[in-house]
């Protein structure tokens, strides 16, 4: 039987403001060309018409998506490429697997925004990571590296403390080597730990200004420290943030979890394909789930190499090692 070949269509989309339309194209179109490239279709300018040429399904979702990118513009009059990843993510994302409780809303309806910059789920599973933040109580983000589990949960941190609604901010992680032995570490204890913290600064950059970032650490309203200085704490009015969780030991993890203080709110983030502890110890991640899967209160969330934000590659990576080793 032959088979039938499905030939390419064109379509078109009319857009009145052509000052918004220069915008959407981007400089030298290069916003029509990322488009081209994550959907595999072309986008041709003719005067305030886009000409979209491709199979039936992939040009309809890019004219969907431009469609929906220029109503952005509409409303906030910009648009960078980070915007348009997170769209073109969001929207081509199998329906099978996203959350009932995301649906039927865009990823716009996610946002956090702040003073520097907006901040929109890039997947359905994002989107339902944010919600489970801002709702429930613990919250424990699972899966790979580049999934956006601690940039998302610092991104909700510092939108409830900018509203209000925490007083402060705590990251932890614990302090484990991974896999090489770094040596002695010269200087005090913040000079000694930093490296470890590294990505949580980064992330508070990224998402406040420099002035906010040192001026909040300086109060304490945001506190990084390694996990062993939360012993004997009451965590209360914090939306505490359990970084790299996969490293706890049982008895640390039952020790965070029993300081959280009333109107606060945690975190747990990490990956179980990346546990450091010495052979023969269980991860207190793995405990915890375990332990907590049924209480009210606590979601869980579970990200997989779909929802990689940083390169493409390193999605396709940790999808081959985790077909080649079973984790």
């Amino acid at each position: 039987m032959k088979q039938v070949v499905e030939a390419p269509i064109t379509i078109s989309a009319v857009f009145q403001d052509n000052m918004l339309l220069q915008v959407l194209c981007g400089p030298q179109d290069r916003n029509l060309t990322r488009i081209e490239e994550k959907l595999g279709v072309q986008v041709r300018p003719r005067g305030e018409v886009l000409e979209i040429t491709g199979l039936s399904d992939v040009a309809y979702q890019a004219l969907h998506a431009l469609q929906d990118l220029y109503e952005q513009l509409q409303k906030r009059g910009s648009l960078n490429p980070e915007d348009i990843d997170a769209h073109l993510a969001y929207k081509t994302y199998d329906e099978s697997q996203k959350d009932e409780s995301v649906k039927k809303y865009s990823e716009d309806d996610f946002a956090i925004r702040t003073r520097k910059k907006h901040i929109r789920p890039r997947s359905p599973v994002q989107a339902s990571y944010i919600r489970s933040l801002q709702e429930f109580d613990l919250t424990f983000g699972l899966g790979p590296a580049g999934t956006g589990k601690t940039y998302l949960a610092v991104a909700v941190a510092v939108s409830m403390l900018l509203a209000g609604k925490v007083e402060r901010i705590i990251v932890s992680r614990p302090v484990r080597e991974a896999g090489e032995s770094l040596g002695f570490l010269p200087g005090d204890i913040k000079e000694k730990i930093d490296p470890y913290l590294r990505p949580i600064y980064d992330a508070l950059n990224d998402i406040l200004l420099p002035d906010q970032v040192e001026r909040y650490m300086s109060t304490g309203e945001i506190e990084i420290a390694p996990l062993a200085f939360m012993r004997g704490r009451t965590l209360s009015n914090a939306f505490v943030i359990l970084d790299e969780a996969q490293n706890t030991t049982a008895v640390q993890m039952k020790m965070l979890l029993t300081r959280l203080g009333e109107r606060s709110k945690m975190a747990i983030t990490g990956d179980l394909s990346q546990i450091d502890l010495p052979p023969g110890l269980k991860s207190g991640l793995r405990d915890a789930l375990d332990i907590l899967r049924n209480m009210d209160g606590v979601n869980f969330v579970y990200f997989t190499d779909k929802d990689v934000v940083r390169h493409p590659i390193v999605a396709r990576i940790i999808r081959a090692y985790t077909e080649f080793y079973g984790i």
